[in-house]
């Protein structure tokens, strides 16, 4: 099976990684030359186009930073559409529109090709280890001959029904964990006002009902002061901005929505649009005078889970 793969950023690259690793014939495009020679180097081949890639390779995913980037990529003079043929699949990890994903996957149907929307779900340190959740938005016989493949990047793997489900339900989960970043930053703030220690804090949330998967990782950057979660604050607006234009679309007058969009504009335009994510909590750190930080805690996540063959999660209809 030949795999090409544009798009090597934060997470792309170590979906490539991955890919590559476990022994797939990948070819790789990227604008930034130092990326694909670290792949050419790894014993992939690097193309000149997404047109190439498309010409060269069955399945070419793309892994791109937004929609407009998602869009020209695929239908430039030399993207891949223009190198796209029968029975090929283009698979979507963007975090992206669902609008988009339909638009342009239909003109992947129109050349007898197969489009896949399959964004990641779990963060850069499990990307790292193929070890992060997969969502699948796909026709069922597609999400069959692709699974072998996503099985490879992801331990966990979600058929979610049609194409553009998956890249819904992706700006939903990511909303959920902006929500809880930020309600998290706030109850770590005031947990130190209150002059609790925040080492006890960390556990004692740890262990409680307000656990979850943001605190277990973005607290410790946070509590570390490093703040290093390989993601920045232009693309946490991006996803729950496009969260709301789906509320917006539906006519769901959202409440909270709207606030978590308000303060990451003010954080951005605050600390700048590459900051990294749980930076945000220095809005109420330079409000208070206060230094969320304690000893002990990582500077960067790292997965220490072992990589093992992923697995379609199957939904219970009980």
């Amino acid at each position: 099976m030949k795999v090409g793969f544009i798009g090597l950023g934060n997470v792309g690259g170590k979906l490539a990684e991955s890919i590559l690793r476990n022994g797939f014939d990948l070819t790789v495009r990227d604008l930034d030359p130092s990326k694909t020679e670290q792949f050419l180097n790894a014993g992939a081949s690097v193309a000149q186009s997404p047109k190439e890639i498309a010409e060269t390779c069955e399945i070419i995913i793309t892994c791109l930073p937004s929609p407009s980037v998602s869009a020209s990529v695929m239908e430039d003079g030399n993207g891949i559409l223009a190198g796209l043929s029968e029975g090929k699949i283009w698979i979507e990890m963007s975090t992206t529109d669902q609008q988009e994903v339909l638009r342009l996957g239909q003109k992947v149907k129109d050349l007898g090709a197969s489009p896949a929307d399959c964004p990641v779900s779990g963060g850069c340190h499990r990307a790292a280890t193929g070890n992060i959740a997969i969502f699948a938005g796909c026709e069922r016989a597609v999400f069959e001959r692709v699974l072998p493949l996503l099985t490879r990047m992801g331990q966990q793997v979600l058929h979610t029904g049609v194409l553009g489900s998956a890249s819904v339900l992706k700006v939903v989960t990511n909303y959920l964990a902006t929500a809880n970043l930020l309600s998290l930053s706030e109850a770590l703030v005031t947990t130190k006002a209150a002059g609790l220690d925040l080492a006890t804090a960390y556990e004692a949330i740890r262990i409680s009902s307000g656990n979850s998967f943001v605190h277990e990782t973005e607290s410790q950057v946070i509590l570390n002061g490093s703040r290093d979660i390989n993601f920045t604050m232009d693309l946490v607006i991006k996803d729950i901005s496009l969260f709301q234009e789906i509320a917006d679309r539906e006519n769901v007058p959202l409440e909270i929505s709207p606030l978590l969009i308000e303060i990451f504009h003010d954080a951005q335009n605050k600390y700048g649009p590459r900051e990294w994510s749980p930076n945000v909590i220095r809005r109420l750190e330079d409000s208070t005078g206060l230094d969320v930080t304690a000893a002990g805690f990582p500077a960067q996540m790292v997965d220490d889970e072992p990589e093992r063959l992923g697995s379609e999660v199957v939904v219970s209809r009980k």
